[in-house]
């Protein structure tokens, strides 16, 4: 019985211990959004979209970063491709055909507040699939849908290389 209760003790010791030591600690999640958009390196302006995936890319970081008016506020801009490219994962007679789309995501940031910083470029790639079926309509929607969630992949892994370019 006291070696139960001495046992008892000791975890109950331990666990405030760790409790102590882990709160004494400072982090920042990399996938939170709030604290993230109040610093001010991290408040972008955005240029205007070119397309519909460059249109996704900027919403996805807007989101994330924040959205600046100011005319000093550091200014994103981005490139996006994303053409698909047929590849045969199987060798049977079915119709149905994989397709990979890769979408390639350029972000540039320039600084506007006169301080001289060179511009910042960051490239990110990311695959999507989908089935073609031969039908005219749903392939050329699948296509959109693959290409988007390419975009929307190149823009997280975008944001995450940012955060880390900014971070040095």
């Amino acid at each position: 019985m006291s070696l139960s209760k001495a046992l008892r003790l000791a975890a109950l010791a331990g666990t405030l211990a760790l409790s102590t030591l882990l709160g004494a600690c400072s982090f920042a999640p990399v996938y939170s959004s709030g604290t993230l958009a109040s610093q001010p390196l991290l408040n972008l302006a955005f240029a205007k979209p070119n397309s519909r995936l460059e249109q996704v890319v900027y919403q996805e970081l807007s989101l994330r970063f924040g959205h600046s008016e100011a005319p000093t506020a550091p200014l994103a801009q981005v490139s996006v491709s994303a053409p698909a490219a047929d590849t045969m994962l199987s060798q049977t007679a079915n119709p149905e055909k994989s397709v990979e789309v890769t979408a390639t995501a350029t972000l540039t940031i320039t600084y506007r507040d006169g301080s001289g910083k060179p511009p910042v470029t960051l490239t990110r790639f990311a695959t999507a699939g989908y089935t073609r079926s031969d039908q005219v309509l749903a392939d050329r929607e699948a296509a959109s849908e693959a290409a988007e969630r390419a975009a929307r992949a190149a823009a997280e892994s975008l944001r995450l290389g940012l955060l880390a370019a900014l971070s040095r």
